[in-house]
């Protein structure tokens, strides 16, 4: 008879050789088949991450997305790829096609069917506009008759159409465009997001699409996002002052503010994209999607605050 010491000390070396395989195994799977955590936090490899921040998190929004620009890294990512209805969102690339295609002091003249579209921002029939100034109450104030003002006047730039094709035209551009930065999730029917109809909304896209649009504005044309970091902003025609309020209602409570844009239609819910300076030039985006009117600054203020405890351990939202 084997005396049960020996039966023991064979268990065990059985058990100890076994574990070593386990490891020998698991060490030569490639990273793609090993098991990652939804939520990536691209901190580095080194250093220790004892809590994540955005563990956990509970959002009203379909989709969301939270994007380290410094960086080219996400940090939270929900349904980021799924296309859903842009709402006014859709005017940052109005905006954008606008100035690389037109420039800053090119005089846009407001139609008669640029103010009978819904939204009304106090704009008069033959109003003539600075072009740069009309795209600051375009996005600040979500102005739908401004979007339609700059679609119509900067279409009628790329050539000789009809009337009835220039608005066609610069949606066309907005495509071409939205291909160019590789938005794969992303096209638009309108310049201003609007509902066609009950069923289609005016653009689609993804989470992830608009926070690199977004990128690609603040690296790139600056000029034209910065005033959408103001509640209020004093603005002119040629010949006309107005006055235009922000429809990002928490637009003074985000730290850093670097860029928000608001939207919101019955097919969509509520949407936002802001972008924020989480240290020294360090813009991070965040981007919701398919909230709602009100839940929309709920999420993107939980994101917030997950993404600047991610940075420094503070609360700050």
């Amino acid at each position: 008879m084997i005396p049960k010491t020996h039966i023991i000390y064979g268990m065990s070396a059985c058990v100890a050789a076994f574990g070593i395989l386990a490891v020998i195994l698991f060490m030569r799977v490639p990273l793609e088949h090993q098991s990652l955590p939804a939520t990536t936090l691209s901190r580095d490899a080194n250093s220790a991450v004892p809590h994540d921040p955005f563990a956990g998190i509970t959002l009203t929004a379909h989709a969301a997305y939270v994007f380290d620009a410094e960086r080219g890294v996400p940090l939270f990512a929900l349904h980021e790829n799924v296309q859903l209805p842009l709402a006014s969102l859709t005017k940052i690339m109005t905006a954008l096609v606008a100035i690389e295609t037109g420039e800053p002091d090119d005089t846009i003249t407001v139609t008669g069917d640029a103010i009978a579209l819904e939204g009304d921002q106090g704009l008069r029939q033959g109003e003539k506009w600075r072009l740069g100034d009309l795209i600051d109450l375009m996005l600040l104030s979500s102005s739908n008759d401004g979007a339609h003002a700059i679609a119509s006047a900067v279409g009628a730039t790329e050539g000789t159409l009809a009337d009835a094709d220039i608005g066609n035209a610069f949606v066309r551009a907005m495509n071409q465009k939205a291909r160019a930065l590789s938005l794969t999730q992303t096209y638009f029917l309108n310049e201003s997001g609007l509902d066609v109809n009950e069923g289609v909304s005016g653009a689609y896209g993804s989470a992830r699409d608009v926070a690199r649009l977004l990128e690609y504005v603040i690296m790139r044309h600056p000029e034209i996002i910065e005033a959408t970091r103001y509640k209020m902003l004093e603005t002119a025609s040629l010949k006309e002052r107005h006055t235009a309020k922000n429809t990002n209602q928490f637009v003074e409570n985000i730290p850093g503010l670097i860029a928000s844009k608001t939207g919101f239609t019955d097919l969509a819910g509520g949407n936002l994209a802001i972008a924020f300076d989480a240290g020294l030039s360090h813009p991070v985006i965040v981007v919701v999607l398919g909230s709602t009117e009100k839940e929309r600054f709920t999420d993107a203020g939980i994101l917030i605050d997950a993404a600047m405890q991610y940075f420094s351990g503070e609360k700050l939202l």
